[in-house]
């Protein structure tokens, strides 16, 4: 039997926890996946997998032959991708998120143009401020507006957004303009998910203080409401304020406390195929964006 489709179904059965699931994965039939697995095992003079009525689970030997072989597999199909990438139409669709307030902003207005260059594409772009599982989801490319910590994906930068504070004149005549972030803490605070402790800059370097008040919301857009309706003082990226900033009654305050710049990033799961179209989508999107974001901020 043929060595690579012995090793196909041998990850296939790995990564989908079963035979007859790895059958509908790789389109073979499951008996065709056993086979191809009982001849691996036989040629290798070892058990790769334990087999039981409820589940397959890797032996020791199966466990370490997985982790050398799987980055094998995946560049044989990274190969494959880059050999016809060149002459494959650029069509399908493709999965897109990004956070509400800054995909509405900045990532919206430029599918238009994306799907201009190519009518082949169908994009859905999911928006929302939850940080989503890109397997689980089946996201394709996610663009992210904060620190990435994860081992799994492919970080892209594109470009960078400082944070700032800001309030409504109508808040500030009531309460008064703080002058340091210490000040912070005898004002209304509008909390945006679970940042209870803001970051600032000073001369000695980095350091925070913690706020409170008496609206928060994992919803970026309901902060900015209560900010423009004069309910609080609120913590955001600068590229997400670009409406705002329109809004006579909307100012910053404590700006020379914020000097960290956020990047904004495109990101996909690492050792995957990449196909064509996502690649295109990605290289559009850091070209655009950054055009974008450096023109409006």
């Amino acid at each position: 039997m043929d060595r690579f489709q012995e090793l196909t179904a041998f990850i296939a059965v790995v990564e989908t926890g079963g035979f007859s699931a790895a059958a509908r994965k790789t389109g073979d039939s499951q008996s065709g996946i056993s086979k191809a697995v009982n001849a691996l095992e036989k040629r290798l003079g070892v058990a790769l997998l334990h087999r039981s009525t409820r589940k397959v689970t890797l032996t020791e030997q199966g466990q370490k032959y997985y982790e050398r072989t799987k980055p094998l597999l995946d560049e044989i199909q990274v190969a494959d991708g880059e050999l016809t990438s060149s002459v494959q139409t650029v069509s399908g669709l493709i999965r897109i998120a990004a956070p509400s307030t800054f995909g509405r902003l900045h990532v919206l207005p430029l599918i238009p143009e994306l799907l201009s260059q190519h009518p082949g594409l169908r994009v859905d772009l999911v928006l929302s401020d939850a940080l989503r599982d890109m397997i689980e989801d089946r996201i394709d490319l996610a663009i992210r507006v904060s620190q990435i910590n994860d081992p799994d994906s492919v970080v892209r930068r594109v470009t960078g957004t400082s944070l700032v504070c800001a309030g409504s004149r109508r808040y500030f005549e009531q309460h008064g303009i703080p002058g340091t972030p210490a000040d912070l803490t005898d004002h209304n605070c509008l909390i945006y998910g679970e940042m209870t402790e803001w970051p600032f800059t000073g001369p000695e370097g980095r350091f925070s203080v913690p706020v409170r008040g008496n609206l928060s919301s994992n919803s970026v857009e309901t902060i900015l409401a209560g900010v423009v309706a004069g309910v609080g003082i609120g913590l955001f990226h600068r590229a997400s304020l670009v409406g705002e900033f329109q809004h006579s009654d909307v100012i910053t305050v404590l700006d020379e406390f914020m000097h960290e710049p956020r990047d904004v990033s495109l990101v996909w799961p690492k050792r995957r195929f990449v196909p064509t179209r996502v690649r295109r989508a990605t290289d559009f999107l850091a070209s655009a964006l950054s055009k974008r974001i450096l023109a409006v901020v």
